[in-house]
This record gives C-alpha cells, structure tokens and sequence, in this order.
C-alpha cells in the first residue's frame, strides 16, 4: 500500500513553496522509486528509517542515507532505495524559496543532495523533531507552515538573502505557465534582454539554462500525465505534452530517468504516489 496526502502551504508561503505532502508506504516489495526532475526543489523528512537515496538511476551514484534531506533542480531522476515501508513528508519549494528559506540562490543546489540540516541549522533539527512528535498530517502540515515562516522571517532580517532579479522571476513564471512549450528567444525578447543574456542570468539563479528547465518542464508534463489513473497511450502522452514525436520524449524520458517510459512503468511501483 501506497498512500500520500496532499496539501498548500499558509497564504503567506506559497511564493516560496509550491506544496507539502505526506506519505507513507506499507507492505511494498523492497524496490527503487525514480523521484523525477521537476520544476521545484525538493526536501524530505523521514518519519521512519533514514532515507538511502543516489543522485542517478543506474549510473554508479553512491546511495547515502538522511534523515532528512534537501535537493536543488535536478536534470536526472534521484533514486530512492527502499525496502517495502517508508514513511515522511515531502516540502516543494520555488526557486523563490531557496533564497526566502535556505538563504541562497538555487543554483547552489543544483544537481545536489544536501542534509536539510546544514541549510535550516537548528531549525531544520526542531522542524524533524516536531513532525516527529505530530500524530496526524494537518498537524505536521501545520509544523511546516509554523516553522518554514519563521525561516523566511529569518531570510528577511539577514544581509546574505539578496533578491531574484524580477527578469529571471518572470521568465521562471512564463516557462512554468507554458510547461516549457515557448521559445526561449522570445521570452528573452519580451523581458528585454538577448537570449544569451537571459541564459546566462537564468543559469547563474537556478543552475539550469532555460532551454533545458523548459525540457524538464516537457518531462515533468509527460510523467504528469503517464502517472494519471486513467494511462493514455505513449504517443498521447507525447502530443499533449509538446513533443514533436514518441521518439523525442522516449530520448528525454531515457535521459532524465536512466531508463525508457516502458521500462520505468514496469519497474516502478509507486505510480501514482510522486
């Protein structure tokens, strides 16, 4: 059994944090789950056993274990190792948030796995130790909004926090609005810059160019769609999702996935979940 439940942060977070949601896994067989690239940085807290997680499906990466841990934008699926029974709580940030709650770009986190620790210090500890201590979901959904608004609070009084330039904000929104189907040239265009600049102002916020985050947005749409309860066809999947063809969004599911979309509907078990 697979179960998560959903929920949005305080009105006051949702710049910074795109959503929480609580899962727990019963009675699986032991396996890998591919925790996809998307548009948010990611952090989990275990309620269970630490996690053991790589950065790469099937590439050598060395699995580490966490009890708590915080990725940036990723161009590769992380590879979560479980035995059957896992239990946490999963907290989407915006690149927005990187800088409200962690107190730097998200660039620096880029392709990296991190103890949510060395980012929240003693905050990240307590935040473990209260959800720990919470008996149902709303109360530790309520934990996160509590103690992750102290950390913007926290940003807001610091020097080291400086501010998005509102270019690159707006070309993030746009991208993201269009699930990554728009020129990039022509946003740059729009915002008043060249391509080559945007590109460069873009990568150094986010560490990715924006060409390969709208790749990523394309992706994340396809998973979307290939993880619904009703399955549409690969080729469907492709269409809606703006790929010129099948044979593009199997390249890019291979890519980010480390394995082709049937492999990965055979293998992962946890479809559906996240």
């Amino acid at each position: 059994m697979a179960t998560g439940i959903g929920a949005r942060p305080a009105p006051a977070l949702r710049r910074y944090v795109d959503s929480y949601v609580g899962f727990d896994l019963r009675g699986l067989a032991a396996g890998v789950h591919c925790g996809p690239p998307s548009r948010v940085l990611t952090a989990v807290i275990s309620l269970s056993d630490p996690l053991e997680v790589a950065a790469g499906v099937g590439d050598g990466s060395p699995v580490t274990r966490f009890g708590s841990v915080a990725g940036g934008l990723m161009c590769r699926s992380v590879a979560v190792h479980h035995d059957g029974r896992q239990q946490g709580v999963k907290v989407a940030l915006t690149p927005l948030g990187a800088r409200a709650i962690y107190g730097m770009p998200a660039a620096v986190l880029a392709h990296r796995l991190v103890p949510l620790d060395e980012l929240l210090g003693a905050l990240g500890v307590e935040l473990a130790d209260r959800l720990l201590a919470a008996s149902t979901w709303a109360a530790r959904f309520t934990v996160l909004d509590e103690l992750l608004l102290r950390a913007v609070g926290r940003g807001a009084c610091s020097d080291r926090v400086r501010r998005m330039r509102p270019e690159v904000a707006e070309a993030w929104r746009r991208l993201v609005a269009a699930r990554g189907c728009v020129q990039v040239g022509a946003v740059a265009a729009e915002l008043g810059w060249s391509r080559r600049h945007l590109t460069e102002r873009f990568r150094g916020e986010l560490g990715l160019s924006p060409k390969t985050f709208a790749r990523v947005l394309r992706f994340e749409h396809a998973h979307d769609l290939a993880t619904a309860r009703d399955r549409l066809p690969w080729a469907d999947v492709a269409t809606i999702s703006g790929y010129a063809d099948q044979a593009h969004l199997v390249r890019d599911w291979s890519e980010f996935m480390g394995r082709t979309p049937t492999a990965w509907r055979h293998s992962e078990v946890l479809l559906g979940t996240g």
